[in-house]
């Protein structure tokens, strides 16, 4: 079976470096480990580094760590180039590049907490699905 390949949202970040509690954190533990596969964009690292070092004081991590998170990310990753943009598809311009990436790098599905932030996704072959939907679909939870 092939690995899938899964574009993380922002906001699963987020949930997974501010409880060790849940599906995001098992899923963010189970990066790199060879059960899927993340891919990023120049655009969506930029979104995750930015979010990550506004919610610095919620983290309880420090500007070094989400730096090196990234980069430990960045050398994971499917690096996917952008070479087309079709924006405004979604409400917000933030999703979309979300989409973007994941629709360039031909992913199995978006993980977020936000499903309806992507209503109309699945026209362009990505599923849409929560880190708990998506960690039991691969045996990780």
């Amino acid at each position: 079976m092939a690995v899938p390949l899964v574009l993380l949202d922002t906001n699963v970040l987020v949930a997974g470096l501010r409880s060790r509690n849940g599906a995001a954190f098992r899923l963010l533990s189970l990066v790199g480990r060879g059960h899927f596969e993340i891919c990023l964009s120049v655009p969506v690292v930029l979104e995750y580094e930015e979010v990550l070092l506004d919610q610095l004081e919620h983290l309880h991590f420090s500007e070094s760590d989400v730096h090196d998170l990234l980069d430990y990310f960045c050398s994971v990753g499917s690096h996917q180039e952008i070479f087309y943009l079709w924006r405004p598809y979604l409400r917000d311009t933030k999703d979309d590049l979300v989409l973007e990436a994941a629709v360039a790098g031909n992913c199995d599905a978006i993980i977020t907490f936000n499903r309806r932030d992507f209503a109309g996704a699945e026209r362009f072959g990505v599923q849409i699905l929560t880190p708990g939907e998506f960690l039991r679909r691969i045996g990780g939870l």
